[in-house]
């Protein structure tokens, strides 16, 4: 099984194209032999797998909670809709005995978190559940360098599916070298397996590049980036409105650009997350 996460249908992506990426990942997981499970809550109840009608709930139903480890308890309680983001997934993932998850890009820490302390969730999620996460690397709109301290310090090993270098989301190299890679699902597996029989607990970070076709070059995401976070402090927006008007902007300024990067790295996550998670299984 492979999960898959719900903040992207509620805050991630527009409608329609949230709900029909949303189906075709889960499409793309069948297609190579593995069963995806989308995680979220209706109404107040945790599910892993959702189905078609739950998944058009998230993707029309305005005012979804985003759902973090500390937000099960509000959501549950209201008996509310909520999308879940890597950390809430990899939290549920784990309990259910899901060890492969695949998303877009993971949270880490923000950009001038020196002094405002900004650093997401998954991180620490990262040093508890046993979950690998599949994704094109840590957001583009983070602090990638301490992002990647930040990991090393917890303990979770980084490795780069097909390339030493680590990506940036809608780039193909954020300027980071990768100390750990595969060139194959079957090279990834083996790692995993080997990381959690030395190591119980913690998860995995593997690094897919977005399609080569897609992607952007490094240097004109980091000026609509600049241009973003400088909007971003203009009106004041802060905490976990931040990252959703970020990737709103980008798109904007991009025309649409990032969108379209963010929506075929999806996909092709799913797909390397399946691959990786077939290969998972056949060894004993």
């Amino acid at each position: 099984m492979v999960a898959l996460e719900s903040t992207v249908i509620s805050h991630g992506l527009p409608y329609p194209e949230n709900l029909e990426i949303a189906s075709a990942m889960e499409r793309t997981i069948r297609a190579a032999g593995a069963i995806p499970a989308t995680i979220g809550l209706i109404d107040g109840k945790i599910i892993a797998g959702l189905n078609e009608g739950e998944l058009e709930r998230l993707a029309v139903t305005a005012g979804v909670t985003k759902v973090s480890r500390r937000d099960f308890g509000p959501v549950i309680a209201a008996q509310g809709l909520g999308a879940t983001t890597v950390a809430a997934t990899m939290l549920v993932a784990s309990a259910c005995g899901i060890r492969f998850f695949a998303t877009g890009g993971i949270g880490g820490v923000h950009r001038g978190a020196q002094s405002t302390f900004d650093i997401s969730a998954d991180l620490v999620e990262f040093s508890l559940s046993p979950v690998a996460v599949v994704c094109a690397g840590p957001k583009a709109v983070l602090d990638i360098g301490l992002t990647l301290e930040v990991l090393e310090t917890a303990g979770v090993p980084v490795i780069g599916f097909g390339s030493a270098k680590l990506p940036a989301f809608y780039s193909l190299d954020s300027g980071f070298e990768l100390e750990h890679w595969a060139r194959d699902a079957a090279g990834v597996a083996r790692i995993a397996r080997s990381h959690w029989d030395a190591v119980e607990h913690g998860g995995i970070l593997i690094t897919n590049p977005p399609p080569v076709d897609v992607a952007m070059e490094r240097g004109e995401v980091e000026r609509l980036i600049d241009e973003a976070l400088k909007q971003a402090d203009i009106l004041q927006i802060r905490g976990k409105a931040v990252t959703p008007f970020l990737l709103g902007h980008l798109a904007k300024t991009s025309g649409g650009r990032t969108l379209r990067v963010n929506k075929a790295l999806l996909v092709n996550n799913a797909r390397v997350a399946a691959e990786v998670t077939i290969a998972y299984s056949t060894i004993g």
